[in-house]
């Protein structure tokens, strides 16, 4: 970082080094999964309009969808939408007052985080069975 003149911005930051509370990567977290779920609109309603196209491309998206590709894309997607509900609820609590002290933020951070994976995970292995 720049060390010259007091008031001078530093010329580098290092992103990588900067070492956010549970919070911050929860609320950075909320953002990304928002922004993906906007992006994933369109081609859940592409997936969508195929599967009642017929039983013929229901049965090809069926297919698709049980592939690793497919799993992946909604796993990832089933993880954003669960840590965004989970997230914007914990959100929501902060609007009514409840869990601002310092350890009930962290508590709730930590849950909304572990919450999204767990259930994610549980999802996904009840998917496998």
């Amino acid at each position: 970082m720049n060390q010259g003149k007091p008031g001078q911005r530093p010329f580098f930051l290092n992103l990588l080094a900067i070492r956010l509370p549970i919070g911050g990567v929860v609320s950075i977290l909320h953002r990304a999964s928002g922004a993906l779920l906007a992006l994933a609109v369109p081609a859940l309603l592409y997936i969508l309009a195929c599967s009642l196209r017929s039983a013929e491309d229901f049965r090809r998206l069926s297919e698709t969808l049980a592939g690793p590709i497919g799993m992946l894309a909604t796993t990832i997607t089933l993880w954003a939408l669960l840590h965004h509900l989970l997230a914007g609820i914990r959100h929501l609590g902060f609007d009514f007052g409840l869990g601002e002290t310092r350890e009930r933020a962290r508590l709730t951070a930590w849950l909304t985080l572990s919450g999204a994976l767990l259930l994610t995970a549980l999802v996904f292995v009840g998917r496998l069975w």
